[in-house]
């Protein structure tokens, strides 16, 4: 897989422009044919990040595939904010699981769109599997093991909001450590959601040894959407986890979410990577590193950590949490990609763990 390095940038912007690049190298989203397979008309929230990676990671699949794709959705807020009774905001084949039965239903569509296929002399169509982090790396869990185990012809995404946000903010166990939630709340001699607890999924999923695992955030269009249209070039089992900054459980401002999710990676808190049957091909580099303060102070969810009676030590931890990803996956790196050695940031390192 060869990927193509994009250096056009728009004068006092993040966004590369379309308009200078080939046209085989612009975005889904930016082209008129695009499917819109997730429709105006649904009711997310203002800057919601879920409602962004669904249309970006939809839009690149029903691309990949010709239109000749299936999908599945866990019970969540994707679901709900699309397809308020009778109304749906989807334009493609739809079904709505259960909240913890996404990766099996899936895995029943792939059957049946192989034996339809069969009969009509035909290549099957695909399927897509959609969850949020409750019903992936909670409630789902077990079924989406069992899928990566048995290496069904699926690609399951997660967007990964850090919390259960359609029933009130409670933690999941995707939600980071000392993170405020409704089931998380800060008092004496606890610092919010705890440390060390909590499950990696995407590397999980590696341990399974399917053919491919992704994590990818709402900031990277380019590099989401290619990795959607990689994932459905293959087949087996593939997993690509989406961060999905969610401004009301957050609690940062609803022009703030493209901000939030590229902080995310440019700290090391959420590294952005890919891997083939276990092993990790390719990361996303940070050209320069970014303290872990910027990205945790415009959240109301870490607003204990700060001010009078702030939580240096807290940050400290977080901090050397970020730092420990920037080594692990070697984020480091120049323009063109190269590893540098990761400057030394005085009160930035820490070794409590």
């Amino acid at each position: 897989m060869q990927e193509t390095k994009v250096r056009f940038y728009q004068t006092g912007t993040f966004t590369v422009g379309n308009r200078l690049l080939d046209a085989a190298q612009r975005t889904v989203q930016s082209s008129m044919e695009r499917f819109n397979a997730l429709n105006s008309g649904h009711r997310a929230c203002q800057g919601c990040g879920e409602a962004l990676g669904a249309r970006y990671a939809v839009d690149a699949a029903v691309d990949a595939t010709g239109g000749r794709l299936i999908a599945t959705n866990a019970t969540g807020c994707l679901e709900v904010f699309s397809t308020p009774y009778p109304e749906s905001a989807w334009q493609l084949p739809w079904f709505h699981s259960l909240f913890g039965n996404t990766a099996a239903v899936a895995t029943g569509l792939a059957a049946a769109a192989r034996a339809k296929a069969r009969r009509e002399g035909r290549e099957p169509d695909r399927v897509l599997a959609m969850g949020g982090d409750g019903g992936t790396t909670d409630i789902g869990f077990g079924c989406l093991s069992g899928m990566f185990e048995r290496n069904d012809d699926v690609l399951y995404i997660c967007f990964d909001n850090e919390a259960y946000m359609n029933t009130g903010v409670q933690r999941s166990s995707a939600t980071p450590p000392a993170a405020r939630t409704a089931t998380t709340m800060p008092t004496a001699g606890y610092p919010g959601n705890t440390f060390g607890q909590g499950k990696n999924v995407p590397a999980i999923a590696m341990a399974h040894g399917i053919p491919y695992v992704a994590t990818a955030t709402v900031a990277d269009l380019h590099d989401l959407e290619r990795k959607v249209h990689h994932a459905m070039s293959m087949h087996g089992a593939r997993y690509l986890h989406i961060l999905v900054p969610c401004p009301l459980g957050w609690g940062v401002a609803s022009n703030r979410t493209i901000e939030m999710a590229r902080l995310a990676r440019e700290t090391g808190i959420f590294p952005v990577f890919e891997a083939e049957y276990g092993e990790v091909i390719n990361v996303s580099k940070i050209r320069r590193k970014v303290p872990v303060e910027q990205y945790l102070k415009p959240q109301k969810r870490f607003a204990h950590l700060f001010g009078k009676k702030g939580s240096p030590e807290i940050i400290a931890r977080l901090q050397t949490l970020a730092d420990r990803n920037i080594e692990k996956y070697g984020l480091i790196g120049d323009a063109e990609g190269q590893d540098v050695p990761v400057p030394e940031q005085g009160e930035e390192r820490h070794n409590v763990i």
